[in-house]
């Protein structure tokens, strides 16, 4: 059988204000341990690996290294992450979307200079909030204690009743504690990306892009809602990532 060699390009992670030739370690995409390092224009680098000019499966072996290697330069350099699976046919084509976006990228450099992506997750505990519901809403109560003195066959309705009824309550319990966690963190971040939650018992999940100086005061604050609110809600609190939520650069390579 022919053995079919496949052209080699360069995959392009992030965009970093360098006028170095920089390596960053094997962690390219693909698992064949590939080198991370510049092509240079001006002020401002691509960090790349050679790559074979393929369409990589989004799965999350490949997402986790791609999103590893932009983790690993992020820690000395601000970057701008670029779409996962951007591949530029040779050094040159990536020289070439530098020159040609230079303006662009040294704007949002700048822009992103100093400020790192946090992430925050709260979700109810599922025992703990319905029974606050049961407790805290009327209706709800008066409906649940009519379910206990009619047999279950008579009751189909009222228990429909009652489930829509929890529902609604949880929609607004949700909305409370959001607005109160938004209320108390947005003040202390640049921007804030709140993504569409999955699941019931999801109250936000959310970015936010918060400047080095006040990543303290960031932290403190969320403790602080994790002590008011921790015996019913569960926070999950990611720290210094690069700012995915808030720039994912679409290059699209055949273009230049």
């Amino acid at each position: 059988m022919e053995k079919v060699f496949l052209k080699e390009g360069k995959y392009i992670y992030c965009i970093i204000a360098s006028n170095e030739a920089l390596s960053f370690g094997p962690l390219g995409v693909g698992g064949r341990g590939d080198e991370l390092h510049t092509i240079l224009y001006d002020d401002i680098s691509a960090v790349v690996s050679n790559s074979p000019i393929i369409s990589y499966s989004v799965s999350r072996e490949n997402m986790l290294a791609h999103e590893k290697a932009i983790e690993e330069i992020m820690k000395k350099h601000t970057v701008l992450p670029v779409r996962f699976c951007t591949i530029a046919q040779d050094d040159d084509k990536v020289k070439k979307i530098l020159e040609i976006e230079h303006d662009k990228f040294a704007e949002l450099l700048k822009d992103f200079d100093g400020k790192k992506e946090l992430g925050l997750k709260a979700i109810f505990k599922e025992e703990i909030i319905y029974k606050e519901i049961s407790e805290k809403y009327e209706d709800i109560r008066s409906l649940k204690k009519a379910l206990l003195s009619d047999p279950p066959a008579k009751t189909y309705y009222l228990r429909v009743e009652v489930g829509r009824k929890v529902e609604a309550a949880l929609q607004e319990e949700r909305d409370i504690y959001k607005e109160e966690i938004l209320n108390t963190l947005s003040p202390l971040s640049q921007d804030t990306k709140v993504n569409a939650p999955y699941g019931e018992l999801m109250i936000i999940s959310a970015a936010f892009l918060v400047e080095n100086s006040r990543e303290a005061e960031f932290d403190q604050n969320v403790q602080a809602l994790a002590d008011k609110y921790g015996d019913k809600i569960k926070f999950k609190y990611t720290g210094t990532l690069p700012p995915f939520n808030f720039v994912n650069l679409v290059i699209e390579t055949g273009r230049y």
